[in-house]
């Protein structure tokens, strides 16, 4: 929780942490929170003379004294931790931020101290209740409380609390399931209970990820060669794939998940019973150690097989792998990476069971005789190792090609067969190996056109506002062809058309804005025309519903040089603010102004009745920004929010009134 303390600038007294004499203001008001914090009454607080060294302790830092000293002292909005101490001498970590609140004339007059109890996260102190947890405990409340915490933890800003969230935390968020960004208040859990989606549980999910396509990939080539892992290397590191998985099966145990209703489960009995009847039983048989039984040369061949047919089942987890990737399909490029992926380890796991079939039926056991068609004898031929019987030793059929030759031999064909290519210089000649050849091209016809098709999709995409804009600029040309437009006007036309596509890329604003709800778009015009109410006196002192109301009135227009705005003797019906770009003023044929970033011309409408003439032209220089209100939507808005309209009419100086001549 949080306690706010409001300090007055009118009063100047002894304050703050420490015996040193601190000049400082003291404390007008104080809520119930803080006093609860403190352990002391609200009266006791306010008897104190607003100083804090009633908590200062043996201790509490002298340099964080000093730095909330210069903090007042500068009129600055910092944010400190420091060490406090109750009314019973019990230490408390406190997050404290201080804010300096202005009046309108830019000064001084209070200052916000917030304070926030973070002592659960500074060890080894103790409070009541945290005392008797384990370290267990406390981290696992600090992974859960990590997200809130830095939310509410943000050092306050001077004119804005900033809610940016991250573009990298968001693309790395793994999951369907996360929560809407909107909600920052994150749930109360229980102290061994973690958030499906904080930091830590992300940086879990992705190093899962990474390890399930690691086994997507080695459990069939593994299967299929029928290698042992007598390598003290790779038993290791599937060793460490095995603890990690295991890991995993605990951290599910205690992971929050998101229920039919939309709404967080955080309850252990609800959590646990949720991951026993879905992924339980096959991330448990996932995370078996096989290769290390495996590894044993004692171990019985039917047995050993078995164990290494039950690695397969760990291809089951790239169904969880698939729930927590739909999220990026939104995204043309990742869905390309994807697919192409996908494509790889398709072919990766028919390569492997071609291999098995050809390695089954290229030797037969019933007359102990090797079939001479079969494609691994062609193929131990072709590169000079064929199969060899050795009578006089193990009586079983040696040599033949290497498992690397073997295993980029299957995937050579796979790949040709998947791609539709089939250079024929590996066929399949037994039953079983046509059978599997049609069944692999019906695949691969599917992926083939899957790939192909969404490759297409996505480039279209990509240049689909590239279509659009040659098919304007076609349109503009034909226009201009047809009705014969000067050559001179027609330069100026596509000129136009061309520059300002190239600073809008193509973007309707007004489409945008119409799908957005009427506070939202409010919002959006207000920091569209940020710069025009932060460079000029006259909208300081407008309240925010005024700022959103002109926001919405306000247009941006974008000119090219030698665009004229204004007409000598046309209606001047709006007031133009220049953000960008260079303007001339002329009058009788000779420049009477250049006008830059931060002018204004137009005509003062809240002090005359009527509409004025424009009494000069005003022509581009250069390319310009120019952000325009029309007279009827000012006067509008001047009329509602008076107290506004007077400072307004004050404070707004025209560099160039179009009323009056110079």
């Amino acid at each position: 929780y949080q306690e706010n303390i409001y300090l007055n600038d009118q009063f100047k007294t002894s304050f703050l942490l420490g015996n040193a004499q601190i000049v400082e203001w003291p404390i007008v008001y104080s809520n119930d929170g803080f006093c609860k914090l403190s352990g002391y009454h609200r009266a006791e607080v306010m008897q104190k003379s607003s100083t804090c060294s009633f908590m200062y302790g043996e201790l509490t830092d002298k340099k964080t004294i000093d730095k909330v000293r210069q903090t007042f002292d500068n009129y600055e909005s910092n944010c400190f931790e420091v060490l406090l101490y109750k009314k019973n001498r019990t230490p408390v970590w406190l997050y404290m931020q201080v804010a300096p609140i202005r009046n309108e004339n830019d000064k001084v007059v209070l200052f916000l101290c917030t304070f926030k109890d973070i002592t659960v996260f500074k060890q080894p102190i103790e409070d009541e209740t945290t005392r008797g947890w384990t370290k267990f405990a406390r981290l696992t409340r600090a992974l859960t409380n990590s997200r809130s915490t830095l939310q509410q933890l943000t050092p306050m800003n001077k004119t804005e609390v900033s809610h940016k969230h991250s573009r990298l935390a968001e693309a790395l968020q793994l999951g369907s399931d996360i929560l809407p960004q909107y909600k920052q208040e994150a749930p109360k859990t229980p102290p061994h209970i973690i958030l499906h989606y904080c930091t830590f549980k992300t940086t879990w999910d992705w190093v899962i990820l990474i390890l399930t396509f690691y086994t997507a990939i080695m459990v069939p080539y593994n299967v299929s060669f029928k290698t042992k892992q007598n390598n003290l290397v790779w038993l290791v590191l599937d060793s460490v794939v095995d603890v990690i998985f295991l890991v995993d099966i605990v951290l599910n145990f205690h992971t929050t998940f998101v229920g039919p209703g939309g709404e967080v489960i955080s309850d252990p009995k609800l959590i646990r019973m949720n991951y026993l009847k879905t992924w339980f039983v096959i991330d448990l048989l996932s995370c078996l150690p096989y290769d290390i039984i495996n590894a044993f040369e004692n171990v019985d061949e039917g047995l050993s097989s078995l164990f290494s047919s039950l690695k397969v089942v760990r291809l089951l987890r790239l169904g969880r792998v698939a729930r927590k990737l739909d999220h990026y399909l939104e995204y043309g490029a990742a869905v390309l990476v994807l697919l192409v992926c996908v494509f790889g380890l398709v072919a990766h796991w028919l390569a492997c069971i071609w291999y098995s079939i050809g390695d089954y039926e290229v030797i037969d056991e019933a007359t102990r005789s090797i079939r001479t068609e079969s494609w691994l004898y062609q193929l131990a031929i072709s590169i000079g190792t064929p199969y060899r019987y050795n009578a006089s030793g193990s009586g079983q059929w040696e040599g033949g090609p290497s498992k690397h030759t073997l295993y980029v031999s299957s995937l050579y064909f796979t790949m040709t067969s998947l791609t539709t290519i089939g250079f024929g210089n590996i066929a399949p000649t037994t039953d079983g190996e046509k059978i599997f050849s049609v069944a692999m091209m019906m695949v691969g016809s599917l992926l083939y056109a899957t790939i192909f098709g969404n490759v297409t999709t996505i480039f279209q995409q990509m240049y689909t506002n590239t279509n659009r804009y040659h098919e304007m600029l076609n349109n503009v040309r034909d226009f201009l062809k047809l009705y014969q437009v000067p050559k001179g006007l027609s330069e100026r036309v596509m000129d136009y058309i061309v520059s300002t596509w190239a600073m809008t890329k193509g973007i309707d604003t007004e489409k945008v804005l119409s799908i957005c709800p009427k506070d939202m778009r409010a919002d959006i015009c207000v920091h569209l025309n940020r710069q025009v109410f932060n460079e000029h006196p006259a909208f300081r002192l407008a309240s925010d519903g005024c700022l959103r109301s002109l926001a919405v009135e306000f247009q941006t227009t974008h000119c090219a040089p030698g665009d004229l705005i204004f007409h000598a003797g046309e209606s001047v019906d709006t007031l133009c603010f220049v953000v960008s770009g260079s303007l001339e003023v002329i009058q009788d044929d000779e420049v009477i102004a250049i006008l830059g970033k931060g002018d204004v011309f137009g005509d003062v409408f809240w002090k005359e009745s009527t509409l004025a003439h424009a009494c000069a032209n005003v022509r581009a220089l250069t390319y310009c920004d120019l952000h325009v209100i029309r007279r009827d939507a000012l006067l509008k808005v001047l009329e509602f929010y008076t107290a506004f309209a007077n400072s307004f009419s004050r404070n707004l100086i025209l560099t160039c009134n179009l009323r009056k001549r110079c």
